[in-house]
């Protein structure tokens, strides 16, 4: 019967691993996509000539990247 219970506790630990790396590569992706989307709306900004907003949306798109970033 021991055998039995360590094959459900050895079952149990991947399936909580595989969670773990699945909810791990989830955040990751979604700092990327977060980044393209950052990206994009910087370049559709940069297209206008005024500098003030260009600047103010620069800011917060450099402090959003330190937000962005998967954790370790």
């Amino acid at each position: 019967m021991a055998r039995y219970f360590d094959g459900l506790q050895e079952q149990g630990s991947k399936q909580t691993k595989r969670q773990q790396e699945d909810q791990r590569r989830m955040e990751f992706r979604r700092a990327i996509e977060s980044y393209s989307e950052q990206r994009r709306l910087l370049q559709e900004i940069s297209d206008y000539p005024d500098s003030d907003t260009f600047n103010y949306w620069q800011a917060a798109s450099a402090t959003g990247l330190k937000n962005a970033q998967p954790g370790q």
